[in-house]
């Protein structure tokens, strides 16, 4: 479900994006948390094409994306990753945008978009690689189109700026897209690549996820106006949208996608969600949170309210949840013995991929490190002095 299919030039797309600039804006929703499908002038053009096979599909990927961070979670708890980072009740938000984006669109993402990692395509165990320790990165981006997870807070819009740079100088029309939490919005790296892209009208979607908690800070301490308002200043459009709302974050996407192959620069689009788990494996979040708070937003999950919106369509089989629930079981399978299987890195791994062509100076640094080790009678460390020779 790409842009291409909702991508039509008239005054629906114009009007839908000019109409979601502004102080103060009002949530993008096309689905209430009870499961009932609501219209919406200016956004349903942009999911029009929607079928019931796909919002089957989009269930699917909702509830798969939720056991991959469960046993993922499960797998941290019993000492075979060192870290997670769950994105427990934000898969909409990384659902919706992700189905939005071409195959030839690039993403940059932080660390919690495991969500969208699976939507591209990524091997579910390069998903836990980093987080067992056997790699500094997981995949390969260029099989993906995705680069692998910034750990730096808010690194990766620049990169995505610069990318998108890249893009408007090739004459493409596809689109970078970099997604960051609320906390980010904060820091230096993001403004300064809001500036860029704004200078430069770069074909960039800045897709922001509001999860109300920058590890123990809460949004309102960080800004006490709306972190979509904030774009405005940069002279970049913005759209603040249901995030727990797969098919209005869908719509939204499609907007700023569509806008940035026409040229018309970036946008910023503020997916309002909520961060159910903890920061990490390693946060403990009740000695900061309410309850309350938790309890009010869990009324509020995004796939249970995709199964109320199908089970009033009357697709909600019994056959559609066992499948649903099959292929969910064997996605967390398959990562599971994917994760406890992996083969410890060797020594000398250390020294690959760090640069893309041969270079002297980590040459003598390996060279240095496998003296070392075969000092110590590391067969390692000799087998990679008999292959210098």
């Amino acid at each position: 479900m790409s842009t291409d299919e909702a991508g039509q030039s008239g005054a629906g797309s114009r009007n839908g994006a000019r109409s979601t600039q502004g102080a103060g804006q009002n949530l993008v929703q096309l689905i209430t948390p009870a499961g009932e499908r609501i219209s919406h002038p200016e956004f349903d053009f942009w999911v029009r094409d929607v079928t019931d096979e796909q919002l089957c599909s989009l269930y699917e990927d909702l509830t798969v994306i939720r056991r991959i961070d469960v046993e993922a979670t499960a797998l941290q708890r019993q000492g075979e990753l060192a870290l997670w980072p769950p994105l427990l009740g934000q898969e909409a938000a990384q659902v919706g945008s992700a189905r939005a984006l071409r195959e030839d669109d690039f993403i940059f993402s932080s660390y919690r978009e495991n969500g969208v990692a699976y939507c591209r395509g990524v091997d579910l165990t390069d998903l836990v690689r980093v987080w067992r320790g056997n790699a500094s990165s997981g995949w390969d981006p260029a099989t993906v189109n995705m680069a692998t997870p910034q750990i730096i807070i808010g690194a990766q819009t620049l990169h995505a700026t610069g990318y998108a740079m890249g893009i408007q100088n090739d004459g493409s029309d596809s689109v970078a897209v970099t997604y960051f939490g609320d906390g980010a919005t904060s820091e230096g790296d993001v403004n300064e690549a809001m500036v860029f892209a704004a200078s430069y009208q770069v074909p960039v979607v800045f897709f922001c996820t509001n999860n109300h908690w920058a590890i123990s800070e809460p949004v309102r301490l960080q800004s006490h106006i709306q972190l979509a308002d904030r774009a405005t200043g940069f002279g970049i459009p913005s759209l603040r949208v249901d995030g727990n709302d797969v098919l209005a974050v869908m719509a939204a996407t499609r907007v700023a996608l569509d806008r940035a192959r026409r040229g018309g620069g970036p946008t910023f689009i503020e997916a309002v969600s909520y961060r159910m788990g903890p920061h990490t494996t390693a946060d403990d979040p009740t000695r900061y949170r309410d309850p309350n708070e938790l309890e009010d937003w869990a009324a509020k999950d995004p796939i249970t309210r995709v199964a109320s919106l199908l089970d009033r369509k009357g697709l909600l089989t019994e056959e559609l949840e066992q499948r649903v629930k099959d292929k969910a079981d064997a996605v967390a399978k398959e990562m599971r013995s994917g994760c406890i299987t992996m083969p410890d890195p060797e020594p000398l791994d250390v020294f690959k991929h760090v640069y893309s062509t041969p270079h002297s100076w980590l040459d003598r640094q390996q060279d240095h490190y496998a003296r070392y080790l075969a000092s110590f009678g590391d067969p390692a460390g000799a087998a990679s002095q008999e292959g210098a020779r």
